[in-house]
């Protein structure tokens, strides 16, 4: 099995999840499941907290963005003050949200109430959403490696995604692609320039990260 050796400069591995630490399958046959099969049940136990009450209020906001750009939308937008009707109002946002995930949609406001429910039921630490830029941008990396306040040149990103390690090359980092089952195939081209792993096994660190 070939190895990689991680430059002995590298203090910090930076990881995508999908496709990269778990097949890209896990987030559809799994993480998305959870969402749908939970969401009434968290918004009910959550649904007067401030961090819910701001979740709510952002999916509000982008319903009534998609209206005035005539996007199509399930519902209306949700009042967070009303109280009176509490299961109406949860009821419209678990429809808005099922729709939203059906659509494929990928909205900060989706996105950041699906992290906080993740978070509830997994372990998260160190994580970066869309919050911190998308992750075809290499300002998005540099973003990264000042808040963890590492230079560039001393993280390696790992991902399967080419255009997400090119972004990240382009900021400066280590890169390296990972290759599973159901990941997009590389081109000929791809797998010269960049190098290649199917197993974190195959990381040969020369120090403590």
């Amino acid at each position: 099995m070939t190895t990689i050796t991680v430059p002995e400069n590298v203090s910090v591995l930076l990881l995508d999840i999908e496709g990269t630490t778990t097949p890209i399958t896990f987030v559809k046959d799994v993480l998305f499941p959870y969402i749908r099969e939970h969401l009434e049940e968290y918004l009910s136990a959550h649904w007067e907290e401030d961090e819910c009450k701001q979740d709510v209020q952002l999916l509000k906001k982008q319903t009534e963005e998609d209206l005035k750009q005539n996007r199509a939308c399930p519902v209306h937008a949700v009042d967070q003050t009303v109280h009176t009707d509490e299961e109406k109002a949860i009821r419209e946002v678990v429809d808005g949200v099922l729709w939203q995930m059906a659509a494929d949609r990928k909205t900060t406001a989706l996105k950041q109430l699906q992290g906080h429910m993740w978070r509830a039921a997994y372990l998260f630490d160190g994580h970066f959403d869309t919050n911190i830029g998308a992750k075809v941008e290499s300002k998005s990396y540099e973003k990264i490696a000042e808040r963890i306040g590492c230079a560039p040149e001393d993280m390696m990103f790992l991902t399967d995604v080419t255009r997400e390690a090119k972004a990240a090359e382009d900021a400066g980092l280590n890169v390296a692609l990972v290759v599973r089952p159901g990941n997009i195939e590389l081109t000929e081209e791809e797998r010269n320039h960049y190098r290649t792993l199917t197993t974190f096994n195959q990381l040969e660190l020369t120090r403590s990260i």
